[in-house]
């Protein structure tokens, strides 16, 4: 054929699929509004669907929704939102090349199969599209199928001509155009959140880097933060929300109680690596131990809730309240509590009261309303004020902080905060900290201050985690049975090459911090587990990354294996008693042995997933050719008991995943 035919033949067929095209073009309109609750504060996060589209929304730190590019019909609408009575609208009409609007308020008292009447708002006279605040997010949601409902509406459309090529601000909401989740689109709210950076532990030559040294970390704060974007938001977390440690050890693990010697058991495990099978998994587990329930010191704890103007949300001060009223059920009458309030200033509002006075904590609770700045430090220094000034013997002094973390009156920085909890925590006070909502949720402050107030971090999205962490696991979470517990790992070269320590980035202690007891390090709860994972390279694999050049003046000399009997690494632990000053010290060590994959423990398999799935939400380099469906395979087989149902949660989290990684694939 000559190039002019070749040619001719390629503009025709161009010009056919361009009016074929445009013969079948999409007749579309689209639809906007704002999701508040019943006393007009906007519900971020709040899901718009199409079910027999497959098309949805999620509204903004605003609450506002745009939907575009619908095929013109009529249709029914859900929407929906955890803690608020499910809404379910019929026979919506959208048309071409206009813009509906429906503006919905969703009542606060959830009701299972129950919609409420729904009214239509009228749609604004005028409509600028030029506005700063057009920033929504739009994206396919699937849901949970909603109740029928026999309430039926016409919604009225304005005549609005919409160019989406003008605003590309907005993203298209077309049918199956992207996931609910796109593991290559992270974060897309337009909104003040606050993450730390994290660098993600590399691999360390175990030759010439024979030491790792790291915190404990009981907090779990992140893997409820990452469930609430993928569940709530619909959307990938930031890469730095995703604390790794924190995803394991939100989970606890069947480990063996300890002996009378020490508070803790120590448990090691060596097997395959599932994302790498030339590597090698180390898995070392602590079980604090349990405490008897019947013989507890009692407690003085002081409530230091922020009630200033960022709070005024429906995920934010009305479930604190409901999260502080499980709490104060679960504490008997030789515990105290007190309330203290910070916004424009801190205050007092209910002093040192025994704990079965629930009538009066529940009414102060009960009263507090949100307004007003952030004046933070100063709420701080009252709740430590008034924790001393009740302050019990042996028993359990404790600060809740509860807060989103929007400081911004007083001592506000990062290192003014941590001194400030610095100075009180040697009294033997110790700070927990719950952060509630989105949109402005300052998690690195939390996370900083957390870490020096020997304490624990908790992020609470929803009724069912208040519950977890006040009622549920209520007693691991405020006894503390040893602070400043710190590993420290020694391998053994002749069969290490190289190591990585998964997760505790911001755990990282110099090795001779180790038997510096001055260093602060995490505490253990009662009945708390605490994981760490390690990726090894055996001997004679392929190393990773850059070496060293041969030292001039140290020479390097292995010592045979049979001198350490088979000895694949040592692990030392050093920990205190709650009210003491110097640390102890205990040895494991682990022999190279390892067990295939699929006889591992549960335990081992489970964490192995969870940590696999953090790493693929991180967008690791070390998991290449690792899938959702994978961390779905190995957790599900490693499920093992779940009284609460959490890591069957967990396996719907990643199936949502691997639902959205199909879609894009």
């Amino acid at each position: 054929m000559k190039k002019s035919n070749f040619k001719r033949w390629i503009v025709i067929i161009i010009m056919g699929s361009l009016i074929i095209g445009g013969l079948y073009k999409t007749e579309t309109g689209s639809l906007r509004g704002k999701v508040t609750d019943m006393k007009g504060s906007s519900i971020p996060g709040a899901t718009v669907y199409f079910p027999s589209l497959k098309i949805g929304a999620a509204a903004d730190i605003n609450g506002n929704y745009i939907i575009l590019d619908i095929p013109v019909g009529t249709y029914e609408i859900h929407y929906s939102m955890i803690g608020y009575q499910k809404k379910v609208v019929k026979n919506i009409t959208i048309s071409i090349d206009k813009i509906a609007w429906l503006n919905m308020s969703l009542l606060t008292q959830v009701i299972e199969g129950e919609t409420v009447e729904i009214l239509a708002q009228k749609p604004p006279t005028e409509f600028n599209q030029t506005s700063s605040h057009m920033t929504y997010n739009s994206s396919v949601l699937p849901v949970l199928p909603m109740a029928d409902s026999d309430e039926s509406m016409t919604l009225q459309c304005d005549e609005f001509n919409f160019d989406t090529q003008k605003h590309n601000i907005m993203q298209k909401g077309r049918m199956y155009s992207q996931p609910l989740i796109n593991p290559k689109q992270q974060f897309q709210f337009n909104n003040s959140e606050d993450y730390g950076l994290i660098r993600e532990n590399t691999f360390q030559d175990a030759l010439h880097n024979p030491l790792s040294t790291f915190s404990i970390d009981v907090d779990n704060a992140s893997y409820a933060n990452i469930r609430r974007y993928l569940m709530q938001n619909r959307l990938m977390p930031p890469k730095d929300a995703v604390r790794i440690e924190e995803m394991i050890n939100y989970f606890t693990y069947d480990y063996p109680q300890p002996d009378r010697r020490h508070p803790f058991s120590i448990n090691t495990e060596l097997s395959d690596c599932p994302w790498n099978r030339n590597h090698q998994l180390v898995h070392i587990g602590l079980q604090g131990r349990q405490v008897d329930y019947k013989n507890l010191k009692p407690s003085n704890l002081v409530f230091l809730l922020d009630v200033s103007g960022s709070m005024n949300s429906r995920n934010k001060l009305p479930l604190l309240k409901k999260s502080f009223k499980m709490l104060a059920k679960e504490l008997s009458r030789e515990d105290k509590i007190a309330i203290v309030v910070y916004a424009g200033a801190a205050g007092l509002v209910l002093d040192s009261t025994p704990a079965n006075y629930r009538a009066d904590i529940i009414s102060a609770l009960d009263n507090l309303q949100a307004g007003g700045s952030t004046a933070g430090g100063a709420g701080l220094k009252l709740a430590y004020d008034i924790a001393y000034e009740n302050y019990i013997p042996g028993g359990n002094n404790r600060v809740i902080l509860a807060t989103d973390g929007d400081f911004n009156v007083g001592p506000s920085s990062n290192a003014e905060m941590v001194r400030l909890i610095e100075e009180r925590r040697d009294k033997g006070i110790f700070l927990t900290i719950t952060g509630f909502g989105m949109g402005n949720y300052k998690d690195s402050k939390m996370e900083e201050i957390s870490n020096a107030g020997n304490g624990n971090y908790f992020y609470i999205d929803d009724i069912k985690e208040a519950k977890k962490v006040f009622v549920n696991e209520m007693r691991a979470n405020l006894f503390t049975i040893a602070k400043d517990v710190k590993i420290q790992i020694e391998f053994n070269p002749e069969f290490v090459s190289q190591y990585r320590l998964i997760g505790y980035e911001n755990r990282i202690l110099n090795d001779r911090d180790f038997n510096d007891d001055k260093i602060d390090a995490g505490e253990l709860g009662a009945g708390h587990t605490v994981t760490a994972l390690y990726e090894i390279i055996p001997v004679g694999n392929s190393y990773m990354g850059p070496g060293i050049d041969d030292l001039k003046y140290r020479k390097s000399k292995l010592f045979k294996a049979d001198d350490f009997s088979d000895e694949l690494l040592t692990v030392k632990f050093r920990y205190k008693k709650p009210n003491g000053s110097r640390s102890r010290l205990i040895e494991e060590v682990l022999y190279n042995d390892p067990v295939r994959f699929k006889y591992s423990s549960d335990n081992f398999r489970f964490s192995a997933a969870v940590a696999g799935f953090g790493m693929l939400l991180r967008d690791s380099k070390y998991v290449v050719g690792f899938t959702f469906d994978d961390v779905y395979r190995i957790a599900k087989n490693a499920k093992g008991k779940d009284e609460f149902g959490y890591r069957a949660e967990f396996l719907k989290m990643v199936d949502t995943c691997s639902d959205a990684a199909s879609l894009i694939d």
